[in-house]
């Protein structure tokens, strides 16, 4: 090796570099640093056409328990479904529309309105659970969405029957 390109890589090291530079680049987020190529939850599940699906049952049995009904909008049942997808795309690591457009998600807050008892969560949790099942994810992440209901569901009870 002479003088001049001691420490100058090879070729085929310098294309493989160049080859790295470039992925890291594609893989800057909005404040400059790699952002891992993680899959998410939402992503590995199947993405918005799951989560479409996992709502649209999901009220259409709701709308089959008129107490439970009753806790929703007559006149806005589109506008229902599309809040609660948005809010579950964005917690399972999907899109950020539900905080772009309604705000910070403070579930406890929004739900003080409505008299959630213990026996109307459970109502709630039996048809999102019904309806996590007819997705038929695998055992790890139907595990996780159950899990996550059952917990969401205790902590928003808020009154008692």
């Amino acid at each position: 090796m002479t003088e001049s390109n001691r420490g100058t890589p090879p070729p085929c090291c310098l294309r493989e570099l160049f080859g790295q530079i470039a992925s890291w680049a594609r893989d800057r987020g909005e404040n400059g640093r790699v952002q891992p190529a993680v899959e998410t939850f939402y992503e590995r599940v199947g993405g918005h056409p799951t989560f479409r699906r996992l709502m649209a049952d999901f009220f259409s049995r709701v709308r089959e328990q008129p107490e439970l009904a009753a806790m929703y909008p007559a006149d806005d049942w589109e506008g229902a479904e599309n809040r609660l997808l948005m809010f579950f795309e964005q917690y399972w690591g999907g899109p950020m529309a539900y905080s772009g457009t309604r705000g910070a998600p403070m579930l406890k807050m929004r739900h003080m309105p409505f008299k959630v008892t213990e026996r109307m969560a459970g109502v709630w949790a039996d048809c999102m659970n019904l309806s996590i099942a007819s997705l038929d994810l695998d055992e790890v992440d139907d595990f996780l969405m159950r899990d996550y209901v059952e917990r969401a569901c205790r902590y928003l009870i808020n009154a008692d029957e």
